[in-house]
Formats: structure tokens, sequence, C-alpha cells
């Protein structure tokens, strides 16, 4: 009887920073970011946490390359785009890229230093605005103004996601709920049973326009 040839392994994938940063993005993805270590990173990779090191220097350094892969998924504004448009989309973009990484907007926020591709988003906001017709001083304002929506709405949802797991459905709550001593917020809760409109891009999208709405008069 011939003897069957035993089956070749499949070459193990090398080890990379990128492929560690993307590992470490993953993980956070799915368990949080706070279940993030070198031990656990190396489990999920198949490898020693030591063998980490040869491709970054700690955890902090972990920390800021994924923050810089993931603003990088961000499209920057148009260079030659209308600036309401260009930053409208750039807006939009960065709300969806770090509400898919639920722990980013935080990290981007307070984590350690100012990555490049960080300060190249900044960079392509206040570049439209100033391209736009705005002084200094307006894109300024103007910037704060849109990094405050983006961010704060974004940790906002965020924790509204995280609090939804942990507490009972609308129907439920309004049931509780004392209605004749709060119509209005019993009013408003109904709202979230409401089939949106199509054409309705959301509260986030919503905010957005009043204040490119506001800078555009202010441009003016």
């Amino acid at each position: 009887m011939a003897t069957q040839p035993k089956p070749i392994p499949e070459p193990r994938l090398p080890l990379t920073r990128d492929r560690v940063l993307r590992a470490a993005i993953e993980l956070a993805d799915e368990t949080g970011i706070e279940t993030l270590s070198m031990r656990k990173l190396g489990q999920e990779l198949g490898v020693e946490a030591m063998s980490l090191y040869n491709h970054v220097a700690n955890k902090d350094d972990i920390l800021g390359g994924m923050v810089d892969i993931v603003v990088d998924e961000i499209q920057l504004p148009a260079a030659e785009a209308d600036w309401k448009a260009a930053i409208r989309r750039t807006a939009i973009s960065a709300y969806e890229v770090l509400l898919g990484h639920q722990w980013a907007a935080n990290l981007v926020l307070s984590g350690p230093g100012l990555s490049y591709a960080r300060l190249r988003y900044m960079d392509g906001i206040l570049g439209s605005l100033r391209k736009g017709g705005f002084s200094a001083e307006m894109t300024d304002h103007a910037y704060h103004a849109l990094d405050s929506h983006i961010m704060g709405f974004t940790l906002w949802q965020v924790g509204i996601s995280a609090g939804l797991a942990n507490t009972s459905s609308v129907e439920d709550f309004l049931r509780e709920l004392d209605q004749d001593a709060y119509p209005y917020l019993a009013e408003h809760a109904q709202q979230h049973m409401k089939a949106r409109d199509p054409d309705d891009e959301g509260e986030f999208a919503f905010g957005l326009d009043l204040i490119l709405d506001g800078l555009e008069r202010y441009r003016s």
C-alpha cells in the first residue's frame, strides 16, 4: 500500500508592524480597547508577546499606530471641491469610520500625541475652510465647531449604543414612564419607534448641516 504524502503545512505569515497593528484594531473592535494587552495580542497572532517588541516599542506605540490606521480611513476634503460639500463628506466619513471603531474617538482625543494621519486630517479641513474664503480667525472657530460635533456626537452615540445593550426596549420604557408627568419625554421616546424617512440622514447629518449653514452665513 502506497504511503500517503504528509500534508505540507501552510507557511506562517511573517510578523510585521502593520499586521500587529491591524490585529490590535480587530481585537479592540471585537472586545473593547480595555482588553488590549501585549499578551492577548500575542495570542491573537500566535506568537509570544516578546516577539511583538521587534515591531512595536510598547503599548503606547501600538495605540498611536492604531489611531493612524483608523484616521487614515477618513475621506479627506477634495482639493478643488466646494468647501461646504467637501467638508460635509469628510465629516460624515469621519463619523462613520469612528463609529465603526467604537474605541477610536476617545483614543484620538486622549491618546499618546497627534498622529501623522490626524495632522493630515486636521490640515485638510483647515485648508478647505481657508480656501473657501474664511479668515484665519473664522477658520479657527469653524474647525472647533466641526470637530466638537464629529467627536462629541460620536462619543454620545457610542455611549447610547452601550447603554441600550443594558436597558429595556422603548416600549418597556414608555410603559414604566409616567407619561402625564413627562408628556414631552414620552413624545420624544415615541419618535424613536417611528419608521424613518428614507431621505432622512439622521441626527448627525442634521446637526452637521446646521453648523455648515451657519458657517456659510458668517462667510457671506
